[in-house]
């Protein structure tokens, strides 16, 4: 079982930036894809991105060029970097270790 900690939200305005943290209860080397999520309110829940254990990245469409995710093995954590943001990424993001453990998410609002 892996147990995931999400952390780094907060409140931005609309053009900043956030750090996400995920960092896993044990070694993530044997965790093959861990991923993002997020859920804005009155929405479902929806994939943001993911990163395999290689390193290969992949973003949804609205986050292209803005969202970055990596991975650091030896902390067992993986980060969700968000530049320019804007308010419609106001929403919970989790993180997803092989589409089976969840974290707790943590709250992203960016108003003005």
């Amino acid at each position: 079982q892996v147990q995931l900690v999400e952390s780094g939200g907060g409140l931005v305005r609309p053009g900043g930036s956030l750090r996400l943290s995920c960092a896993a209860s044990g070694s993530i080397l044997s965790i093959a894809i861990m991923s993002w999520y997020r859920q804005a309110p009155g929405k479902e829940r929806e994939w943001v991105g993911r990163i395999g254990n290689g390193g290969r990245t992949y973003y949804t469409d609205s986050v292209k060029g803005r969202f970055t995710i990596s991975r650091d093995n030896a902390k067992n954590t993986v980060y969700l970097e968000m530049n320019s943001l804007t308010p419609e990424d106001t929403a919970v993001y989790y993180c997803n270790a092989d589409g089976t453990w969840w974290g707790q998410g943590t709250q992203v609002t960016v108003s003005s």
